[in-house]
């Protein structure tokens, strides 16, 4: 008797063989109809995946390897479980791998994961001029990059465009009647560090505000250098209306700072971020900030990675970064107004 494959319970469901895997993989994405329609060619046609035969068949482990910047970043920590659920979806394990923002650290991480031969890489690079990185990619390992990249690679990279949205804050805070605004930058040797940087720049240059030296704060996307580069504005003799943070673990270290100086925001101070997170909502007052679509990012590398793995040309993704306007800025005690308000 001839062996059943996944196409044939597909053929049996009348499903795609995607949505097969989605099943099999305890996917929630699948509908309840579709579900009962696999599980029951499965059943009926006796089919039994055997992962262990597939491996040795095609000399593929089922296994994709994640290096994210930083796990105890909440952005991270959700582009993870988002990676995890389409990969597994796909048919695929995750073994991840935590940089902390160390280029010594990542290269530890992908060296390991290599070793283990695992079918593809995603990677955020901690910095722009890994060797490993370098090599891998230029040896033909199937790697996508999402939300950092490395120029000069031929690699997709999966990220959010934030230009549009720091536009859209920028145009914001001048209607709100600011003018003095400060941005605590992220590590220039990311892509993610140096290009919100020069958006915040352009964006003020569009209304012919200034962003002296003295207004940037250079930071490493933790809360410590958003903490400090805080309490260098503070002791200015002209202090910034606004404190930028071009990521949610340095913006929580402003607030820090903020508070300790005994100063209210956002009648001393004015505060907004990048990368929007939960508990943005439950600050006191919450927090004006730019979200990315950080689930989509994260389904999108892993389509793509599988594209590569399984011989398809992938095109890099470009997702829209948006403003979410709260109330950290002067929304709610101004009458400017605003774009978005969900506090």
């Amino acid at each position: 008797m001839a062996s059943v494959g996944i196409k044939d319970v597909a053929a049996r469901a009348g499903v795609s063989v995607a949505t097969v895997s989605r099943v099999l993989n305890a996917h929630a994405s699948v509908s309840p109809a579709a579900r009962e329609r696999v599980l029951a060619a499965v059943d009926a046609l006796g089919y039994r995946p055997n992962t262990l035969a597939r491996s040795l068949r095609t000399d593929q482990t089922r296994t994709l390897g994640l290096v994210i910047s930083d796990v105890l970043n909440p952005y991270f920590t959700e582009l993870a479980r988002s990676v995890e659920e389409e990969a597994r979806a796909l048919g695929y394990s995750i073994i991840f791998g935590n940089a902390d923002e160390r280029p010594e650290l990542q290269d530890h991480h992908i060296r390991t994961l290599l070793d283990r031969r695992i079918d593809g890489l995603l990677v955020s690079p901690a910095d722009g001029g890994s060797p490993l990185v370098l090599d891998a990619a230029r040896a033909g390992t199937p790697m996508v990059f999402v939300d950092r990249w490395i120029p000069g690679l031929d690699v997709p990279v999966v990220r959010a465009d934030g230009r549009a949205a720091v536009r859209d804050l920028v145009a914001h805070l001048h209607g709100l009647g600011h003018r003095r605004l400060a941005i605590i930058a992220g590590p220039a040797a990311t892509t993610t560090g140096s290009e919100r940087v020069a958006a915040f720049r352009d964006a003020l240059a569009e209304y012919g505000l200034p962003l002296p030296d003295a207004y940037i704060g250079q930071g490493d996307f933790q809360a410590g250098s958003g903490r400090r580069a805080t309490e260098r504005f503070l002791a200015l003799p002209e202090p910034p209306e606004v404190v930028f943070a071009a990521d949610n673990l340095m913006a929580l270290g402003a607030l820090d700072a903020i508070r300790a100086r005994g100063l209210r925001i956002p009648h001393d101070i004015a505060l907004a971020a990048f990368d929007d997170i939960p508990w943005f909502v439950h600050t006191d007052p919450p927090v004006t900030a730019i979200a990315q679509p950080t689930g989509e990012l994260g389904r999108a590398a892993v389509r793509a990675l599988t594209d590569l793995i399984e011989g398809r040309t992938p095109e890099s993704v470009t997702l829209p970064a948006r403003l979410v306007a709260r109330s950290s800025c002067g929304e709610h005690t101004t009458t400017g107004a605003t774009r978005r308000s969900d506090a």
